[in-house]
């Protein structure tokens, strides 16, 4: 079965008719269009500091501010940031980026290739969030002032992927300012770089209320006004944890664009003509893990041997849980259901391989007999209160849905913080849970060796599921070496043909990006739900 498309709550899908393009190809509108945009979303930032936290929010508040050499447009693809080209040269472990030319930062001094160099190696850094991206660099080198060169301790064809979420700095500024390193956690509140920034970005920070408000003027200095005018004067950044008053403060005209829209007021937002919805696609999937370890699950009922290491079992719990009944009833429409773990964003995923189950409960308890467990069996589902929309809920409506089949699933909830403690203590202690991960890379690299590889010290970070197989191991691992595309692709579907067979996990759907805003307001859904708002465009006459 082929992947759901949206649902009919999405009938008000905007899509906006011009693409993004690598040029930042919009039509040119009326500078007198610009005006003051209050965007309001559910948290802040915890720092302003670029390369300090690869968290979200922080991510895309400083991605108004601050730039990567290489951007990604809203529908995830890779297009010319302050590099305007980048290619493999004839050496194999060396890329090089041509950087821009005119581009200052906001105090005025030009930006060039000690800026990079500067900012790559502050990313690489101990206290960098950042670091992992880039741990295959050797050596960042400049011919000249506007080129770079990034030599890898190995063939890397990722390293512009991995580039798109590593923000440009001032070398100058940041030495005169004693943040030439990411402070270390202990000491970060008190860098420079928390509240004080200087980018080459659309948006120059004015002022920073930590959890309530940051204020941002346009750069009138911009080097992309020429491309792509930046038609908003001036940002107003307000954080609003209560889905209630961040709902209210839209339809009040306190605010202009609401991020972080709450799924059961999606049928009111979209009845009110006076605002428009923006609804894409995210580069996230969620999906159960489950322990498939010899090792008996902690709930009674197993009898020393843990069921879900028989695929079987594991088969059939897939097919028991109806991903429309979850799509519609608890995510009211936004959501994808999906037979994938990989969204379809991600390089390499094979997509005839994304095929639901179709549901039957019945048949689940036909094979629990047949394996030996014709009485079922009890699990704990962990699960996260946060970070998966509507977690709570979704969680206790699979816990119905595979009791309901003959395996008996209560659920034990915690702070988003505090589940993902527990998922990473080793040797696991969970018998099934929920998690949701997105794609930086947009690749299937990354997917595959931090969710299928076997754990180590360096791989397989994200496999709490016990799983090892040492021949799909040797195929993760030999894809970094692979240079030429078509034998990348194929080896990456390879990969995913077992991955996927196996079923260690159980996909369940693609999450929805949904901007509400006022409808002389227009912002494209981003893929990677951080909206580049010097892209935002005001329409005129509107009443």
């Amino acid at each position: 079965m082929p992947r759901t498309k949206l649902g009919p709550m999405m009938a008000t899908l905007l899509i906006c008719a011009t693409a993004l393009s690598a040029s930042g190809g919009f039509a040119l509108l009326n500078p007198a269009h610009a005006r003051t945009v209050t965007w309001v979303r559910a948290a802040d930032a915890t720092t302003v500091d670029p390369h300090a936290s690869d968290d979200s929010v922080a991510l895309t508040l400083n991605q108004q501010i601050y730039e990567p050499l290489v951007l990604r447009d809203a529908q995830g693809k890779t297009v010319a940031g302050l590099a305007e080209s980048w290619s493999l040269t004839s050496d194999p472990l060396v890329w090089e980026f041509r950087l821009r030319r005119n581009v200052a930062f906001h105090d005025g001094s030009p930006f060039n290739a000690d800026d990079v160099i500067f900012s790559i190696d502050r990313a690489r850094g101990a206290h960098s969030d950042f670091k992992g991206l880039l741990a295959a660099i050797e050596q960042v080198s400049a011919p000249d002032s506007h080129t770079i060169r990034i030599k890898t301790r190995g063939p890397t064809p990722l390293m512009p992927a991995n580039l798109t979420h590593v923000l440009m700095m001032s070398k100058a500024w940041a030495e005169k300012n004693g943040a030439a390193q990411v402070a270390e956690p202990a000491q970060i509140t008190r860098a420079h770089t928390f509240r004080n920034t200087n980018g080459t970005g659309a948006f120059v920070l004015v002022s920073r209320e930590i959890g309530s408000r940051t204020v941002m003027r346009r750069n009138e200095g911009y080097w992309g006004q020429g491309q792509s005018p930046v038609e908003i004067s001036e940002l107003v950044y307000r954080p609003i944890p209560n889905d209630t008053e961040r709902v209210q403060a839209l339809l009040t005209g306190e605010a202009d664009l609401l991020q972080d829209v709450p799924v059961n007021e999606m049928p009111r937002l979209q009845a009110n003509k006076a605002l428009t919805i923006s609804i894409g696609p995210e580069n996230r999937s969620v999906f159960l893990g489950l322990n498939v370890g010899a090792a008996a699950p902690s709930e009674v009922g197993t009898e020393g041997r843990n069921p879900l290491a028989d695929k079987r079992v594991r088969e059939m719990m897939s097919a028991a849980i109806n991903r429309q009944v979850i799509q519609r009833n608890v995510l009211l429409g936004q959501a994808i259901p999906t037979g994938a773990i990989a969204p379809s964003s991600v390089n390499g995923y094979p997509r005839q391989l994304d095929r639901i189950p179709a549901s039957d409960p019945a048949k689940l308890k036909a094979t629990l007999t047949e394996a030996g467990w014709p009485n079922g069996f009890r699990l704990k589902l962990d699960c996260p209160r946060e970070g998966v929309v509507r977690g709570e809920e979704l969680c206790r409506n699979i816990a119905q849905q595979l009791t309901q089949s003959g395996v008996m699933v209560q659920p034990v909830v915690r702070d988003l913080g505090a589940h993902l403690e527990f998922l990473h203590r080793m040797p696991s202690e969970t018998d099934l849970f929920l998690h949701s991960v997105n794609i930086p890379s947009f690749d299937s690299e990354q997917m595959l060796l931090d969710l299928f590889h076997s754990r180590t010290s360096s791989k397989g970070r994200g496999n709490f599921t016990r799983y090892a197989n040492p021949v799909l191991d040797k195929l993760i691992a030999g894809l970094p070496e692979q240079t030429d595309f078509s034998a990348r692709i194929q080896a990456m579907a390879a990969a995913w043909r077992i991955a996927q067979d196996e079923t260690i996990y159980i996909p369940l759907f693609i999450p929805t990006v949904a901007y509400a805003m006022k409808a002389d307001l227009t912002v494209q859904p981003d893929i990677e739900n951080q909206p580049k708002l010097r892209f935002a465009r005001v329409k005129s006459n509107i009443q």
